[in-house]
């Protein structure tokens, strides 16, 4: 049931909330390193719903919005903590979208975020392992947890006829949390994972790791990598020698520069990403070509959403305290309310300004489940004629 501010407090609220002129909102993503390809689209996408709403006047009462970047690289915690940090304690932002990666994503959270009493929200980070961290109420996800992943891939594989394959991945947090799951549903189902191996990012030559896996066998191979780093090291080493020339690959592999670099070499090939085929999903692509970016791009709807949902949870508690507007997040990204999509966020906010209610479903029908995660919807993919085609989605 969602929660219902008495005028009085929401007076009160909203009298302190346009003290502030305007409020910063952090966008951070792996801006560099194995996925900074992705983080393009991703920010586009934070940086419309931010611009849609400063624009609009709406939020507590004029304050404006605007978007500081910080870079989490994906792979060194050390440095998404210290981005995370500056954001917080240096410019003073009020929630936080991001981060890309899960290990970047953890150590952000639980190191600063936390501590600090600050919303983060994750369009990107899909490790199971975030679905149980101690997070006081801060933390939750637009992508669906690779829980839900692994299902997805095994009833992809198995429908298609393939009863065997062999599962590689980068050995981090999001490698072993998806490939695990993976092999969980796809063995219960009756598959069998010939060799389920991790690969570490940056190699020049990834000849031996292939060779194991060709070792092993496998009707198919799962490649759970990044698409700027490993990943596509361990395709090229496999086309070279044989080994495989049909991959399935997960969400951290699906993005434009995977069709540049392999074309029709990959023919044939399956994967996930995240997405859906809802109206909203639709109306992403007005949004891209208003705010110049690629609106149906890997993760943009859930970044696009990840940042709207801040600033409604905002405007429906009449503040900019992460600590007070955390408890509205769920709130209005579920029913009930009046649905809202991508580009309508002025329309959402004048609703909660007037008391009434909203169900947020953004650009990728976003409804948050326990532990304020994504529920989970998945765009599935194949390569045909050498282009990554939508054949159907789940």
């Amino acid at each position: 049931m969602k929660k219902i501010l008495t005028a009085t407090a929401t007076m009160a609220l909203l009298a302190g909330a346009a003290q502030a002129d305007e409020i910063k909102l952090g966008v951070l993503l792996g801006f560099t390193g194995p996925a900074e390809s992705l983080a393009v689209g991703m920010a586009g996408g934070a940086e419309a719903a931010i611009a849609e709403v400063s624009e609009s006047g709406l939020l507590l009462g004029g304050t404006t919005v605007s978007a500081v970047r910080g870079d989490s690289t994906c792979i060194d915690a050390s440095l998404a903590t210290a981005a995370a940090e500056r954001l917080i304690t240096t410019e003073g932002v009020s929630g936080i979208v991001g981060a890309l990666c899960s290990g970047a994503t953890t150590a952000a959270f639980q190191n600063v975020a936390r501590a600090n009493g600050m919303v983060m929200i994750s369009p990107s980070a899909t490790s199971p392992a975030l679905s149980t961290i101690e997070d006081d109420g801060l933390f939750f996800r637009t992508a669906p947890s690779d829980a839900r992943q692994g299902v997805v891939m095994a009833e992809v594989l198995l429908e298609q006829g393939i009863n065997s394959v062999a599962v590689t991945y980068t050995n981090n947090d999001y490698g072993k949390g998806l490939a695990d799951s993976f092999q969980s549903a796809y063995e219960e189902r009756g598959g069998t994972v010939t060799i389920n191996a991790a690969h570490e990012d940056g190699k020049a030559d990834y000849s031996a790791e292939v060779a194991s896996l060709a070792a092993a066998g496998g009707d198919r191979l799962v490649v759970a990598g990044y698409i700027d780093q490993g990943g596509p090291g361990i395709i090229r080493a496999a086309l070279d020698t044989g080994a495989f020339d049909t991959f399935h690959l997960p969400d951290g592999m699906i993005g434009d520069s995977l069709q540049e670099r392999f074309g029709d070499e990959i023919e044939g090939s399956t994967g996930q990403v995240p997405g859906t085929d809802s109206p909203g999903a639709a109306m992403m692509e007005e949004v891209g070509a208003k705010y110049d970016f690629q609106g149906t791009a890997p993760f943009a709807p859930e970044s696009y959403d990840a940042a709207a949902l801040i600033m409604l949870a905002m405007q429906a508690t009449g503040s900019t305290d992460p600590m007070v507007y955390k408890d509205a997040v769920m709130d209005v990204a579920n029913a009930p309310g009046e649905v809202i999509y991508p580009g309508e966020l002025a329309k959402a906010l004048q609703i909660l300004a007037d008391g009434g209610e909203v169900d947020y479903q953004g650009g990728s029908a976003v409804e948050l489940i326990g532990g304020g995660e994504s529920a989970g919807n998945y765009r599935q993919i194949e390569v045909i004629d050498g282009v990554i085609t939508t054949v159907q989605f789940r």
